[in-house]
């Protein structure tokens, strides 16, 4: 992937965000999922699997070799900034989180699964 192409999503999903980035330890799960709490807070819940598969992903390719620990950085620190917003919009709401916001968590999260994905694996 060109450079400059990733450069520039990389600005897109941040300058979305509109919080402050919290870098966070990417052993922290954030918020429960499954049982009870995926029966109450279903959004948030798909919000949580992904963000918790997503840095899954970061450590396996980090533990391979496919990226280096600044590439892994930079994209746990997109996945913290997906889990600020998250929780500032679950205060904005009591608890919950809008079908709108849930689509915007989703396209930053998409954004963000698409530069692990061409992180690990450059065009030749």
């Amino acid at each position: 992937m060109n450079a400059y192409v990733k450069i520039l999503t990389l600005a897109a999903l941040s300058g979305s965000l509109l919080v402050p980035v919290v870098v966070r330890a990417a052993d922290n799960p954030g918020n429960p999922t499954g049982g009870t709490f995926a029966q109450q807070h279903p959004r948030r819940n798909e919000v949580n699997k992904r963000v918790k598969n997503q840095r899954r992903r970061i450590n396996k390719d980090v533990a391979s070799g496919k990226i280096t620990p600044a590439q892994a950085k930079q994209l746990k620190a997109n996945d913290a900034a997906i889990k600020a917003q998250e929780h500032a919009d679950v205060k904005a709401n009591g608890g919950y989180i809008t079908k709108d916001q849930q689509k915007q968590l989703n396209q930053e999260e998409n954004a963000n699964s698409k530069l692990i994905h061409d992180e690990a694996h450059p065009a030749q």
